[in-house]
């Protein structure tokens, strides 16, 4: 899987998984691996098939404890928009996203104005944002040709 997304460690990742009431086991660490090795925002089943080189015996529900404890500790996001499966992000910080409507692939978008949006709707409605998810539908450049 090409291109890297920033991630925690290893040791932050157990302390993260400790914290949240989850062991830090050898399957956990793989499969947060293959997910910190792509920006691809892969489903689980492309992380299983991915980590399955690595641990051969590991089970398909293995991998999705795994990413549902990573949710939950807040060093993964779950991306459920739209049809389809969900996506995984490793990236955890505010960032926007792109989804292809033709074959779902799904990419970061990293020039965003939105918190400047955020600022002035807080203003005038009062109303506390607590967490927001912008994600922007098309055509890649892969369908659109």
């Amino acid at each position: 899987m090409p291109e890297t997304a920033p991630t925690a460690s290893e040791d932050e990742l157990r302390q993260a998984l400790e914290s949240g009431g989850h062991r830090f086991t050898a399957q956990r660490a793989a499969v947060y691996r293959v997910l910190g090795s792509t920006k691809t925002h892969p489903t689980a089943d492309e992380i299983f098939t991915a980590v399955r080189e690595e641990i051969p015996d590991i089970s398909l529900a293995t991998v999705y404890k795994a990413l549902e404890a990573f949710v939950s500790c807040d060093v993964a996001r779950k991306l459920t928009y739209g049809e389809g499966p969900a996506r995984y992000d490793g990236r955890t910080d505010d960032h926007d996203h792109v989804r292809c409507t033709s074959c779902g692939k799904v990419r970061d978008v990293d020039e965003s104005h939105v918190t400047d949006w955020l600022d002035s709707v807080r203003s005038k409605t009062e109303f506390e944002v607590l967490d927001y998810r912008l994600e922007l539908l098309g055509r890649c450049p892969d369908c659109r040709h």
